[in-house]
């Protein structure tokens, strides 16, 4: 490890600013500063668990850094797309969405390159729709996907991945209509399976399910009649379903719990506030929320609202078997009526963000990272962010609507934090990562291990932007 960069009030700190900065910018969505430094502010090597870190930009494309956030590759061909998040696999190979469908948020296809740009596998064959004046075809994906050899998307040391003939998890739209949940036409969220050589194996359709999903009977008139037809969808989008990640092997299932069977998908519904797990069957077999008044075990963990990736934990990390969810805050629900939600839509809200540990068994909230108190809409985003639970225990929260990614050990003290630099020249307000995932240096054998030096951040308190 190189010699510790102790930041100075000087042009470089733009750079390197750290701890004592949460305070001033890490809500810049309400704060709203015009400046403030991005990039890697705050690294501890010691306390980290180091490795390189993937997240995907809707004009770049998808971009790995170094923990000292140097950018050491960025792909073009996911640049443009809504459809969520890209991952590496081990070798260098990377995956994701590509190709745009305006104003669905969704991508033409999934695909995989290889380190030389080389397509080694692409899905694109769900639904013809039309495209300029055309007839194509497209995978209609959205937010999520997943392979079956990585049920929650990211690294554990006890997964055996392989780059080829893995079948793949597609959350996608489609649309219909369905008078028993909604007098308008719905975009409906379809989760389908495909084999590597293309064929639909399973395949699955909220709309079918609306019974098991919790709603109350003034949430159920809600979705039926308060619904807007968006005409330029082809349909309302009425759960805006943002992850989709399969439970994959973990202990509670090896103990005869069917509800948690490997190939089972939990899905997060952001607009109605719900995490559900789909068994293969179609069922719903367990489910949180929607209100979190149900049960006292709900009430304990309190109201989640517009979350973002739930996901079991897998074997081989701390806290296996548990589920890790980022708990937005924001507004979203159905038949909540009030002075700000006459129409029974989005009436509850909170102004601050959470990333909850769950026992999916008793319910009991295991561990929770926010800030307490007054203080707490300085962790804030209302939309996109996820987490991810790391080898050596520590946690990796993407707080999207800033860019600002940052690494937490479980007593909550941040080792590592960076801000996103890369602001759209279409939205140069915006520096939004939707997710984020960390991977193993050997992962990328393409490139030597890079230097890790520690960033030590300065006392906010002294810090001013230089006179000119």
């Amino acid at each position: 490890m190189g010699e510790p960069i102790v930041t100075k009030p000087s042009r470089a700190i733009y750079q390197l600013w750290g701890a004592a900065a949460l305070v001033a910018f890490t809500a810049a969505v309400h704060a709203a500063p015009t400046i403030y430094p991005t990039g890697t502010t705050i690294y501890d090597p010691a306390k980290t668990w180091n490795g390189y870190t993937v997240f995907v930009l809707p004009e770049t494309g998808a971009v790995l850094i170094d923990m000292n956030g140097n950018t050491v590759r960025e792909w073009d061909q996911f640049s443009g797309v809504a459809g969520g998040p890209v991952r590496m696999l081990p070798g260098g190979q990377v995956i994701g969405p590509t190709g745009t469908l305006p104003p669905h948020q969704e991508s033409v296809a999934i695909a995989q390159y290889d380190w030389d740009d080389n397509l080694v596998w692409q899905f694109d064959r769900s639904e013809q729709i039309e495209r300029d004046g055309k007839a194509v075809w497209a995978a209609r994906q959205h937010h999520d996907w997943q392979r079956f050899d990585f049920p929650a998307g990211y690294y554990s040391p006890s997964s055996t991945l392989s780059v080829e003939g893995q079948r793949t998890l597609i959350l996608a739209h489609t649309n219909l209509e369905n008078p028993e949940v909604s007098k308008v036409r719905l975009e409906d969220d379809y989760l389908y399976e495909v084999s590597w050589d293309g064929r639909k194996v399973w395949e699955w359709h909220a709309n079918e399910h609306a019974d098991e999903f919790g709603f109350s009977a003034e949430a159920r008139a809600t979705i039926r009649d308060a619904l807007p037809n968006d005409a330029a969808r082809g349909g309302t989008d009425w759960l805006h379903v943002n992850s989709a990640t399969l439970v994959g092997p973990n202990h509670w299932y090896d103990g005869g719990d069917m509800r948690f069977a490997p190939e089972n998908v939990i899905i997060s519904s952001r607009q109605s506030s719900f995490i559900a797990i789909v068994a293969r069957d179609g069922h719903v077999v367990w489910r949180l929320g929607p209100d979190y008044r149900e049960s006292e075990k709900m009430r304990s963990i309190g109201q989640i609202v517009g979350q973002h990736h739930p996901h079991m934990i897998p074997k081989g990390l701390p806290g296996a078997g548990n589920i890790l969810v980022f708990d937005n805050g924001g507004s979203s629900g159905y038949g909540f009526e009030g002075p700000m939600s006459p129409d029974g839509r989005d009436g509850i809200r909170r102004h601050f963000s959470r990333v909850l540990e769950i026992d999916p068994v008793t319910l009991e909230k295991v561990w929770e990272y926010s800030i307490p108190g007054l203080e707490s809409y300085r962790f804030f985003s209302h939309y996109v962010s996820s987490a991810q639970r790391l080898p050596n225990g520590n946690t990796m929260i993407t707080e999207g609507a800033d860019g600002r990614i940052f690494e937490v050990t479980t007593e909550r003290e941040i080792a590592w934090e960076y801000v996103s630099p890369y602001f759209g020249a279409n939205a140069p307000e915006t520096n939004r990562v939707y997710r984020a995932y960390r991977l193993p240096y050997d992962w990328v054998p393409q490139l030597e291990h890079p230097e890790e030096r520690a960033v030590v951040p300065p006392d906010i308190r002294e810090f001013r932007v230089p006179s000119q």
